[in-house]
């Protein structure tokens, strides 16, 4: 109980919660700028962390986190641009949300999701990182390249109404990530004797590319071919309320409760990062929605389930990280830098050793999240305004974030080629029909399952029953079957239900 009162002393000392604040403002507007990730605000603000004493510097990066993550869900649902990756998914009901009008309307239940699923997950690693890390430890090879797998089993789910189509945007994106190093041989894969595809393409510049540049070319058609016409229409956001109706609030609670049980477990297996845990929880929110017709065309459950998916990863990568040292995703892989400055051993030991500080970081992301709300909420009708600017503004101005943000990666104009490459390509896809989405799935999950299924198959000397022997692999496995043959199968299944029953 005395490690508890003063690990509130710590937390809510002038000095720390200033940090904190200033951790989550920087981060939401890191994370709304398009290019600008997670990784790269906490990576921004780490050397601030040398000059504190204690928790507070730790404290000012989880502030960082939250904020980043909840942030790129603003550009995401009022100009279809996610600013981080784990937003992508925001934009398929978000952006339709704001498009009618409804833009406060998905602002508020994103805010809502992301308050509550970084909460859920704080509250996890409270009650149950002993467990939750034990599960994730327990992952071999062989289980991640079937997680791999079933997150690309979800691309049926979340592509345009063709599945075909679907299906090639997640093998374009598979492809891509071949491009580079083979991961186990170190041989070269489509890089054409050049040395910057030798690293791979960049995923941030395709990112940007795929949904940000292409929809400025988007709109520049569209207000050209309004202009002609002589009908430009002005789309301005509707902010009648700040805070969700309590009939929104009860019809998303269960993809609330839901998507941040997905996040965190997730969360907790190290590698996997907020990117998939959104995709995930949208795939669950729309199968188990009984309004499924309206994901795509702004669907609440469309906006809550990715953001309380994706914020609710936070708390369950600081379970590996703290309980074995090892880093949930890239960025606790940065925090754990800051660890190291303060001089904390993370471990099973930390607990018996520094039960001051742990107690301090629980209750500081508690307090991140709450504060990451608050700013939210506050700022709503600030951050609407966007949609308040002239399209031939506005325009110009998305298509010089897009360029600085795929410079500021590696400070590479190749990536800002690659970034045009991109957009060009998505907008020529976007007329024919097709998803960005399955190709983003494809981009992120090749690499993982690749590499995981080599490796599972060299330690089990070429045997692939390796993979249906092992319990957790096979239950992933059957699984992302049934996923992908659910779109296929399950209008079939229904209609003879329907025929039996007339």
């Amino acid at each position: 109980m005395n490690e508890v009162l003063e690990a509130l002393f710590i937390v809510f000392s002038l000095e720390t919660v200033s940090m904190i604040l200033l951790g989550v403002l920087a981060g939401i507007i890191i994370g709304a700028l398009p290019g600008l990730t997670v990784n790269m605000g906490i990576a921004l603000l780490l050397p601030l962390t040398y000059s504190f004493q204690g928790m507070t510097g730790i404290l000012l990066l989880l502030g960082v986190y939250c904020g980043a993550v909840y942030g790129g869900s603003i550009t995401a649902i009022l100009i279809s641009t996610p600013g981080t990756p784990a937003s992508a998914a925001t934009v398929l009901d978000g952006y339709p949300m704001a498009k009618k009008g409804e833009a406060g309307r998905a602002l508020g239940l994103s805010t809502m999701g992301s308050m509550f699923g970084g909460l859920f997950s704080t509250i996890a690693l409270v009650l149950i990182a002993p467990l939750l890390a034990k599960v994730a430890t327990g992952f071999s090879a062989a289980e991640y390249f079937a997680l791999a797998v079933f997150g690309i089993s979800i691309i049926t789910s979340v592509s345009s109404n063709s599945i075909i189509k679907g299906l090639i945007g997640g093998g374009i994106g598979l492809f891509i990530a071949t491009i580079g190093l083979d991961p186990m041989t170190s041989g070269m894969r489509f890089t054409f004797d050049s040395i910057y595809l030798m690293g791979g393409v960049s995923f941030i510049p395709v990112l940007v590319g795929l949904f940000a540049f292409s929809q400025g070319l988007l709109s520049f058609e569209e207000d050209h071919r309004e202009r002609i016409a002589g009908q430009v229409k002005i789309i301005r956001a509707n902010i009648t309320r700040i805070l969700p109706t309590w009939l929104d609030f009860k019809r998303v609670l269960p993809t609330y409760v839901r998507s941040s049980v997905i996040g965190t477990g997730i969360g907790a297996v190290p590698g996997v990062g907020g990117d998939i845990a959104s995709f995930i929880a949208y795939n669950e929110a729309k199968r188990w929605s009984k309004h499924p017709e309206e994901f795509g065309h702004g669907s609440p459950e469309g906006v809550s389930a990715p953001e309380a998916g994706a914020n609710s990863v936070a708390g369950g990568a600081m379970v590996p990280l703290m309980t074995l040292g090892i880093p949930g995703d890239g960025a606790t892989a940065i925090i754990m830098g800051a660890f190291m400055v303060q001089g904390l051993a993370l471990g099973p030991q930390l607990f018996t050793d520094h039960p001051v500080e742990v107690n301090s970081i629980f209750i500081g992301l508690f307090a991140a999240n709450v504060f990451m709300g608050i700013m939210g909420f506050m700022g709503m009708r600030l951050f609407a305004k966007v949609m308040d600017i002239p399209r031939r503004v506005l325009v110009p101005i998305i298509l010089m974030l897009c360029s600085v943000g795929a410079y500021s990666v590696n400070h590479s104009m190749t990536d800002v080629f690659v970034m045009m490459g991109s957009g060009f390509l998505a907008y020529i896809l976007i007329k024919l029909d097709f998803s960005m989405s399955p190709i983003v799935i494809g981009i992120i999950l090749g690499p993982m399952a690749e590499s995981n299924l080599r490796r599972a198959l060299m330690m089990s000397e070429g045997d692939p029953m390796v993979l249906l022997t092992r319990p957790i692999c096979a239950t992933f496995l059957a699984i992302a079957v049934l996923t992908l043959l659910l779109p296929v199968f399950g209008p079939k299944i229904k209609s003879l239900m329907k025929v039996r029953l007339a």
